[in-house]
């Protein structure tokens, strides 16, 4: 029991892992726009087929119409209501890691971390629910947290550096929030493995409705615009292999 505990705040902070990773990649190395909209198409894909076929499957299990389709309208209000607000305070382009599109660039970096945060913490969750009940963490969900993650840390540090912060201050910000995504992660299997059936399944459906708001909202149009033809491809292909994960698992 004790070492799923620890697995439960491992697998979170992997996912959370991403975004410092996609932080050094954006501060230290000049990758091509095309490549970044290659990763976040793919990386697209996954989110979807996870939100289908681990997050949404095991809520209906759990919690039947209802609670799914509760969970699921409650997500997608909260991150639209979130996107609504950072899109008016100048972190409209904040997926981006290209700052000659974005007006008033200096404010993309914050932006990213304070959205980060606030859709890592729903993810976290979803992990370690995903670990109640027995059969092990969801692989895509985690696959798909940590691939849709490395872009949008790589955009972050494109804007804080410019911003003319300094190495330590990004990189340590990355580091917290994914500490609090490892923490996230615990909460869900430990606190969440207390309440009733219908709550659980709640909070999955939110999770995988606030995915797919984010995906639509952000992801989706940030890989076309660099990729175009590509996006579907790329997006096709990570949701086949996060269908696949998700049958393997």
């Amino acid at each position: 029991m004790f070492s799923t505990i620890i697995q439960a705040g491992v697998w979170g902070f992997i996912g959370g892992l991403a975004l410092l990773i996609g932080a050094f990649i954006g501060y230290y190395i000049n990758i091509r726009k095309k490549v970044i909209g290659c990763i976040m198409a793919f990386g697209a894909g996954v989110l979807i087929a996870a939100a289908c076929f681990e997050l949404l499957e095991q809520a209906f299990i759990w919690g039947g119409y209802d609670s799914t389709i509760l969970g699921f309208v409650t997500g997608v209000i909260i991150f639209t209501a979130v996107n609504l607000y950072l899109s008016s305070t100048c972190a409209k382009h904040r997926k981006t890691a290209d700052k000659s599109i974005v007006e008033d660039y200096n404010e993309n970096g914050p932006a990213i971390a304070v959205e980060a945060l606030l859709d890592g913490i729903p993810e976290s969750i979803a992990i370690g629910l995903t670990m109640i009940s027995g059969g092990g963490v969801g692989i895509a969900t985690v696959a798909a947290v940590f691939i849709s993650n490395i872009p949008e840390g790589l955009s972050s540090s494109v804007g804080m550096k410019y911003m003319g912060w300094n190495k330590k201050t990004i990189f340590g910000l990355w580091f917290l929030i994914a500490i609090i995504t490892g923490l996230s992660s615990l909460a869900g299997y430990t606190v969440f493995s207390q309440f009733p059936p219908d709550i659980n399944a709640a909070t999955l459906s939110l999770a995988a409705g606030a995915l797919l708001t984010m995906i639509a909202n952000t992801m989706i149009p940030e890989a076309f615009r660099d990729t175009h033809e590509f996006t579907g491809l790329m997006m096709s292909f990570g949701f086949l292999i996060a269908f696949v994960l998700s049958k393997l698992a």
